[in-house]
């Protein structure tokens, strides 16, 4: 029997050489963020190649061949597939059960029967509810949702799971059971999560703490530390839980499969729990808005590394650079305008529109303001940006 500790060294050996088939990102590159040498890395590639999933055992733990056991009753495994994993319907245990072993497999119908015939099928809560229609980003790391799920209740305190979810793949990128929502806690969590799958283009959180107090104030500390990395950030439409659809989908299914009815004794214990379960979610689990593919299948890392220093700011030759006081205004013609205290201290860019008297106000490559001097020489318009969909 395999140690926890064990399982997730295999894991992560399963993830990167599952990672590299996926093009896109040097070898060498994805040796680096997930901290082995590409000898190490190469290794493990290699006995993948020649053995599978068992090559990526240690050797002082496993003998060199393992004898395959033999194959229980088609319906027995069906049974046990369900059981360990009660939330799957018909389709994802079907199409497990096809991967990779050549056999005919019983129709939806047929498993579903299956089910009810061994009482694992809880007729109250059978049906499901529709899904909202489905807009994607055509590429891996355009897009990534972000936010907490409600906090989760351990024997040891509250415990704060802070998830991530690629809009294209549906890859979960980051699932930490965080002590607290604070920024610091946050911005660390995300260190890790850039470091090892890179930055993607754009981040889109909701209008709360710590990204955003309120539709009217939607930078805080935490969202100029993700702009100066280059990184987009965009707000949901307030009170519309739709727009971040994929991930709030992912916590419903996080809540199915492993938050209802079970307890921790810690922090670190619940972790541990998440990580097993996010495996089986990226790696083995079909996803029906995929075609019954696994996340990982559409995933691959992005090709943007995080930089351990922050880059300069740095605004286009025609811009006017301001620095924002302390109280978060600036001056410009003459007049005094205000954004956020979040960028205080920094210099901002104010560049001239195709518009007479209308200027947009950037922080590194973001919009984060319009002025409009035909309206009100002393008034700043927050320019609130929207993942518009069609």
């Amino acid at each position: 029997m395999l140690l926890s500790q064990d399982v997730a060294r295999m894991a992560k050996r399963l993830e990167l050489v599952l990672l590299s088939q996926s093009g896109g990102i040097s070898f060498k590159e994805l040796c680096r963020r997930f901290r082995y040498s590409r000898k190490t890395g190469y290794k493990w590639l290699g006995r993948y190649r020649r053995e599978g999933a068992a090559g990526l055992l240690d050797r002082s733990r496993k003998p060199h061949t393992i004898k395959r056991r033999v194959a229980l009753a088609i319906e027995q495994e069906i049974v046990q597939m369900r059981l360990q994993h009660p939330a799957w319907g018909a389709r994802k245990i079907r199409r497990r059960l096809q991967d990779g072993s050549g056999r005919a497999v019983p129709a939806c119908s047929t498993l579903t029967a299956i089910f009810h015939r061994h009482g694992l099928i809880d007729l109250l809560k059978a049906g499901g509810r529709k899904d909202w229609q489905r807009f994607e980003h055509p590429v891996p790391n355009s897009l990534w949702q972000m936010d907490f799920k409600g906090a989760v209740t351990t024997l040891a305190g509250p415990a704060h799971p802070l998830t991530i979810l690629d809009d294209c793949s549906r890859f979960n990128l980051c699932l930490f059971a965080l002590p607290n929502q604070k920024t610091a806690t946050v911005q660390k969590a995300l260190t890790e999560t850039f470091r090892r799958w890179g930055l993607p283009d754009v981040l889109l959180v909701d209008n709360g703490s710590p990204w955003g107090s309120d539709a009217e104030h939607p930078y805080t500390p935490l969202g100029v530390w993700i702009l100066r990395l280059g990184v987009g950030v965009s707000h949901s439409r307030p009170y519309h839980p739709q727009t971040l659809g994929k991930d709030e989908r992912f916590h419903r299914t996080l809540k199915q499969e492993l938050l209802n009815d079970r307890q921790w004794q810690s922090l670190q214990q619940f972790q541990e729990a998440l990580e097993r379960w996010q495996r089986v979610y990226n790696f083995e689990r079909p996803h029906e808005a995929l075609g019954l593919e696994v996340p990982a299948v559409r995933y691959q890392p992005s090709l943007r590394s995080f930089p351990e220093t922050l880059p300069p700011i740095e605004y286009p030759a025609e811009a006017a650079v301001r620095k924002v006081q302390a109280g978060g205004e600036f001056f410009f013609r003459g007049a005094t305008f205000k954004v956020s205290k979040a960028f205080r201290g920094y210099p901002i860019g104010i560049l001239p529109t195709l518009a007479e008297g209308v200027f947009e106000v950037l922080f590194c490559q973001q919009r984060i303001a319009k002025i409009d001097l035909r309206v009100n020489s002393k008034k700043c318009y927050l320019c609130l940006r929207h993942i518009c969909y069609p």
